[in-house]
């Protein structure tokens, strides 16, 4: 076929991204655009969905232009995102009716706590796979309606949408004309019920979502419609959507039960495929979807961090100590694993395991020689640590782990991965690419116009680009989960 290039979108917490990729899955032009973060009150996370719309869009032209390739010879878009993070709007005007409500977001702890005092969490998490918690969007489109003069009213007389951001930019591709998401980013919400993959009018009602805003739900791999000639010089079918962390299960072609990857960017999100079977955990990891397609659900386990590269944001904006993420890998070097500093980065609540909205960021173990490179070496090491939290409570889960494949900006980073390495115990594959997420999208995109012919052909495309194993002992790696497990008691 003539038209051999798949542009991938992957809108993420902080910036746009846009890859153009060749039928050999290699990147031939890229683009991107950082935006606003919005904090408008403790725990209030938000973003302009306009700027969304707009930096997607000339991540989309810097890609092409990059590559010196015309819109007319893309076969397909594939979409990914950061999911959970929710927008109404105005299905006339496709106008949002406030600010998107971010995943990191944690106004609706109260409603939730409400709720778990009310014993509806077994029965939602049943249903779902999920728990109670602000992280997922049901109470955050349910807060815009109630605090947003007349949206309730608007939204159940079939004037407003929502959607998440793969719904978003359809809509904004197709010129309104599709209103539809798939079904990772569905499971989500809060709202899709977990074995019928459609939407649970139960649910609806509990939280208070009128059904007439919904997408209709789609496979991961589908013709979701055609990005309109205006935006990008020609039409372009959208062929793929799905979830980011979903999006780099695919990448690493985790495609067989108890494959696991873990994705380091904004947040952390480790995910083990366990095939057609729903795990239910007994250790608070969420039971999720990993891909549909065909109509045939793939599901995984998940663990979510809330702070991982934002954390190294957080030293670069807020406390100036960096001026790029790259100068914590230099820091860190030659700080000792037994260092007295520890920090725990309940900057927005506390994840999985412990799902605690109400915990609060602290630095243990100051001393008067603390200082940048003590700093830099506790930030990433409160990553590694929480990711031995996740996968230790998949273990006690029952699942097998054996290597850990990883990707992410974070990655990058040769001492991150080294301690990844130390204080988890287990053998890390580190990806030939930090956007696995995008080249997971591009796969399925490339899957729906014929690229590729089946799935397992991402087997033979994905490469690895350094191995790491632990380095200390593990008398010194248990003393150190020990003084965390201490640590983080004492912030909730």
């Amino acid at each position: 076929m003539s038209k051999t290039y798949i542009l991938a979108i992957d809108q993420g917490t902080t910036s746009s991204r846009a890859m153009l990729y060749n039928a050999r899955l290699q990147v031939v032009g890229r683009g991107q655009f950082e935006f606003k973060q919005y904090f408008p009150a403790n725990g209030y996370v938000e973003h302009d969905p306009e700027e969304i719309w707009q930096t997607t869009l000339q991540a989309c032209r810097q890609a092409l232009t990059d590559a010196n390739v015309q819109a007319h010879d893309v076969a397909g878009i594939g979409i990914t995102n950061q999911r959970e993070t929710s927008v109404v709007w105005d299905l006339k005007t496709g106008k949002p009716i406030h600010r998107a409500i971010v995943w990191q977001d944690r106004r609706t702890a109260e409603q939730c706590r409400q709720l778990q005092q009310a014993n509806h969490e077994p029965w939602v998490q049943k249903r779902t796979g999920l728990l109670l918690d602000p992280y997922f969007s049901a109470t955050k489109v349910a807060w815009m309606l109630d605090h947003v003069k007349g949206a309730r009213a608007r939204a159940e007389a079939g004037e407003l949408a929502f959607g998440t951001i793969d719904c978003f930019l359809l809509w904004r591709l197709t010129k309104g004309q599709v209103h539809a998401t798939d079904a990772t980013n569905a499971s989500r919400t809060q709202l899709m019920n977990l074995s019928s993959r459609q939407w649970d009018s139960e649910l609806c009602e509990l939280f208070a979502v009128p059904m007439a805003m919904l997408p209709s739900i789609e496979d991961n791999a589908h013709h979701f419609g055609v990005a309109d000639s205006s935006w990008l010089g020609a039409d372009i079918p959208i062929t793929a959507m799905i979830g980011d962390q979903q999006g780099a299960l695919v990448g690493q072609a985790c495609l067989e039960p108890g494959h696991i990857k873990s994705t380091y960017g904004t947040g952390c999100f480790a995910l083990v495929n366990t095939g057609q079977e729903q795990v239910h955990s007994e250790h608070r990891l969420l039971t999720t979807l990993g891909y549909q397609l065909n109509g045939q659900p793939t599901y995984a386990l998940e663990g979510s961090i809330f702070m991982a590269g934002a954390i190294v944001q957080w030293l670069r904006d807020k406390l100036g100590i960096i001026q790029t993420a790259a100068e914590t890998e230099r820091l860190a070097e030659g700080v000792p694993c037994d260092q007295s500093e520890l920090l725990i980065p309940a900057f927005t609540g506390l994840g999985a395991p412990y799902w605690d909205p109400d915990a609060r960021a602290a630095i243990f173990g100051m001393t008067r020689d603390t200082g940048k490179k003590q700093l830099a070496a506790a930030a990433l090491r409160s990553v590694a640590l929480q990711t031995r939290d996740l996968l230790q409570a998949m273990v006690e889960d029952g699942q097998t782990i054996e290597t850990v494949k990883v990707d992410g900006g974070m990655t990058d980073n040769g001492w991150f991965m080294q301690a990844l390495a130390d204080i988890t115990g287990y053998t890390v594959l580190r990806a030939d690419t930090a956007e696995i997420t995008a080249r997971g999208t591009a796969f399925l995109a490339g899957l729906e116009v014929g690229l590729f012919k089946q799935l397992h052909d991402l087997q033979q495309l994905c490469r690895t680009k350094g191995t790491f194993s632990a380095e200390i002992t593990s008398n010194e790696r248990d003393k150190l989960y020990q003084r965390w497990l201490a640590a983080v008691a004492k912030v909730r």
